[in-house]
């Protein structure tokens, strides 16, 4: 396993001050804060220049965190979860969504995006902060998805507080996650295959 002590260590003392922070995930290049502080929250929407009525997803490093960070995770979640192929993002009810989350991570209806990561830097990342953590595209609202470090713009890499040092020589990543709504009853719906 690749050792990546020194560029978590250096993220994470970012995070704890309400920074924000350029880092690669299990799909694409994000931008990232503390999925708790309202004021990080914010400037992530500003950043992007996004609408605070789009919720953005959250990201945990394993599936302890993701019983901490959401409420009475189905079993069906779970299943989605340990055989997805791909990354999967889970949209839950608001019976489901945490309330220990930033309030504006959430959506109108109060469901909540999470996704647990199995990407060894994002989930290493997630497990030393033990916080979740925002993860959305790097790039401005309606602008292409940086498929690799290379394409994320001046704009974006100007307006954060630390670029994670790591995986920048990579190529273009893997598509986006798969987007499942599942529903507090156990039904589910697959939104972005």
């Amino acid at each position: 396993m690749t050792d990546y002590s020194d560029d978590i260590a250096a993220a994470v003392e970012h995070l704890k001050k309400g920074g924000i922070i350029l880092y690669p995930t299990d799909t694409v290049w994000g931008l990232g804060c503390d999925a708790t502080n309202d004021r990080a929250v914010a400037r992530i929407f500003e950043i992007k220049r996004r609408s605070d009525s789009k919720a953005l997803i959250t990201l945990v490093g394993s599936i302890d965190q993701l019983l901490r960070t959401a409420e009475d995770v189905p079993d069906v979640a779970l299943q989605l979860i340990e055989y997805s192929e791909r990354p999967v993002t889970i949209v839950y009810d608001s019976p489901l969504a945490s309330a220990h989350l930033a309030p504006a991570l959430l959506a109108d209806d109060g469901s909540i995006g999470i996704r647990v990561t199995a990407e060894s830097f994002s989930s290493q990342l997630c497990r030393a902060f033990r916080r979740p953590l925002v993860s959305t595209s790097a790039n401005v609202s309606g602008q292409p998805t940086p498929m690799c470090f290379a394409e994320i713009s001046d704009d974006i890499r100007n307006a954060v507080d630390y670029i994670c040092q790591s995986r920048r020589a990579e190529g273009p990543a893997a598509a986006p996650s798969t987007v499942i709504r599942l529903h507090s009853d156990g039904r589910f719906k697959l939104i972005r295959p």
